[in-house]
Order: C-alpha cells, then sequence, then structure tokens
C-alpha cells in the first residue's frame, strides 16, 4: 500500500516546525479540535493508532532544558542526522525566499550548533524534506504562500509545494498534504493527521487529494453546498447589509466558489463557520488567496445568469411554496 511504513511497534514521530511567516494560528486552531482532539491522537486513545510522538511548539512532553539531549530543537537535528524513522514534518507558515537578497535572512528555526547561526526554514526543508515519511502543509500560508505572497511582499513568499515541487514525492512515496485555510479548520486538521497516522499504519488506502493537493472529503463542495443561508441565494434574498439573514453574496461572500466545509461542519462541536454566523466567505482555503479575491467586503462576486434560477422564477418558487405552506399550515388549537 503506497504511503504504509512498517512500524512494528516503534514510536511515528511527528516534528511540528512553525518556522515559516505565519501568526501560529494553525497551531492556534489544534488546541480546538474535538473530532479527534490532539490529545485523542497523542495519547493512542483511538483503536489502531501507532504510538506517536509529537514535537509541537505548544505541547511536548518529551522535552528537556535547551542544550540536553531532549531539547526541543533536538528532535529535529536527530532527524537530520537521520536517526528518526519514520517521522511526520509538519510545516506552519510560508516559506519565504532566502536568495532575493544580499545578506541577512527572512525567517529561522533554532540555531546551528556547530555555527550558533539561526537555521533557515528553506535550509530545514532541504535537509528534512528527503528522509520525511510524510509532509503535511498545514494553513494557507504553508500550502499556497497566503498573505505573505500578496503583491509586493519582499520575502519571496510561497507554499510548501511551490518551493519542494507540485510533484514532490516522501520516500513512502507521499505527495505533500496541504490543509489550507486561514487559520485551518481545527477538526479538518486533526483529521487528516489521524487519516495519516492510520495509513502509515496500513489501516487506511492512500490518502485522496484533490488538484491542489487537500484532501477530497474535505474540500470536495463548495461553501455554498453547507452555508445555512443557500436557500435565500434560491429565492434570490440578497442581504445589502451585513446584519441582514439573508444571502451574502451580492456583499462580497465567494462561498460558490469556494471549496471548503466550514458552513456544513460548523467552527468547534459543530456551531458557527464564516457565513452562518454573518461572515463572508473570503476564500481563505483557496490558491491565490488572498491576492485573486480581492476587495473583500464589498460586490466581489456579480450573481450571473448561470449561476442560479432568474428573479421571476424565484418568484413564482416564492409564490408557489406561499400556497404549499397556507395549504398545510397546522391548525390553531382551540381553547
Amino acid at each position: 500500500m503506497g504511503g504504509s511504513v512498517s512500524l512494528s511497534g516503534e514510536v511515528l514521530h511527528i516534528l511540528w516546525m512553525n518556522g515559516g511567516l505565519s501568526c501560529d494560528g494553525e497551531s492556534v486552531a489544534l488546541t480546538a479540535a474535538a473530532q479527534p482532539s490532539i490529545e485523542d491522537i497523542v495519547l493512542g486513545s483511538l483503536p489502531g493508532l501507532p504510538t506517536v510522538a509529537l514535537h509541537w511548539p505548544f505541547f511536548d512532553a518529551a522535552s528537556g532544558p535547551d542544550g540536553g539531549p531532549d531539547s526541543f530543537i533536538e528532535w529535529f537535528h536527530r532527524a537530520d542526522r537521520g536517526e528518526l524513522d519514520p517521522f511526520i514534518l509538519v510545516v506552519e507558515g510560508s516559506v519565504p525566499n532566502e536568495a532575493n537578497k544580499p545578506e541577512g535572512y527572512w525567517s529561522g528555526f533554532g540555531n546551528d550548533p556547530r555555527t550558533g547561526q539561526p537555521i533557515t526554514t528553506t535550509e530545514w526543508l532541504d535537509r528534512l524534506a528527503p528522509r520525511a515519511t510524510a509532509i503535511l502543509a498545514v494553513g494557507t500560508c504553508a500550502t499556497y504562500g497566503g498573505i505573505h505572497a500578496m503583491a509586493g511582499n519582499p520575502t519571496g513568499a510561497m507554499g510548501v509545494p511551490d518551493y519542494l515541487g507540485w510533484d514532490w514525492r516522501s520516500k513512502a512515496d507521499l505527495p505533500i498534504v496541504c490543509v489550507p485555510g486561514c487559520p485551518t479548520h481545527p477538526d479538518n486538521l486533526s483529521e487528516t493527521i489521524l487519516y495519516l497516522l492510520y495509513q502509515m499504519a496500513g489501516q487506511a488506502p492512500p490518502i485522496p487529494l484533490d488538484e491542489a493537493l487537500r484532501p477530497r472529503w474535505l474540500f470536495e463542495v463548495t461553501v455554498h453546498n453547507g452555508c445555512d443561508r443557500a436557500a435565500y441565494y434560491d429565492q434570490s434574498e440578497f442581504a445589502s447589509a451585513y446584519d441582514a439573514p439573508t444571502c451574502l453574496v451580492k456583499v462580497g461572500c465567494w462561498g460558490q466558489v469556494v471549496r471548503c466545509n466550514v458552513a456544513k461542519r460548523g467552527w468547534i462541536n459543530g456551531v458557527g463557520g464564516c457565513p452562518n454566523v454573518g461572515g463572508i466567505c473570503i476564500a481563505c482555503t483557496m490558491p491565490g488567496f488572498p491576492d485573486k479575491f480581492m476587495p473583500f467586503m464589498e460586490q466581489a462576486t456579480p450573481v450571473t445568469a448561470d449561476a442560479g434560477p432568474g428573479d421571476s422564477v424565484n418568484s413564482m418558487v416564492r409564490t408557489l411554496r406561499g400556497f404549499t405552506v397556507r395549504k398545510h399550515r397546522a391548525p390553531v388549537p382551540t381553547q
């Protein structure tokens, strides 16, 4: 099975590198995951999971003082020396172009013990990518460049697939797996980690990805498909301000074209989701965000003739629904 490894009781390490350009939003989001929670994964609460050692700046039970044998950054040096196998490399934050300036560096992660100088994000990727069993890019910055890849940004930031190559494969023949979002959905992230762990244990088929390297089952439909306001669109009832309960497409919502499940899944424990609570979809799970989807907060996605029924049809539908509602209205109880 592609992507499975022989664990035979070995510990599977997860190295979480947040040394790219980011706000740590994905790390914060993961603390809110519930299906499964990160605690469920680390503690082995789910059947069939391999033993996991998570080395994450937000939580690492196996870290000692800096400079000691179990310091946090030492786990990355061990992986570089080939002493950790297998391991998943999680990358949070966009990858800057360290070759576009005469001196200095844009971002680093720990210091090189031989020189005392910072190790750049790109150098870590160069060192660890050939040894990784899988690479998971989390958040839109790491997947497609995100905010830092906007036009005019001097860092030349890009996503992990842009840096390593969209056809890159790990030594286990796995492509880069991308879980975009700004930030990413907590449960989408934990569910993808869970899938990869089961795949590596030989208990799941190769992870199905779409053309943008996103898990297909999480990103195969649009925000509009799961939106609580979708019926208002069908009836041409559009909001002209953000305090209205109707469809937000005319005030800038990109939900009809954006692939994301947040409206259907909710944000935490099934509650929330941008358009469900009055926020327009700004396309944060899409390649090219944000430049290709600006400006926000105004009519950015005009309703087209082929996007849905016309006004005359919708007027007729509303009228017919009114007849049905009146005909089948429950009788008013008598005293």
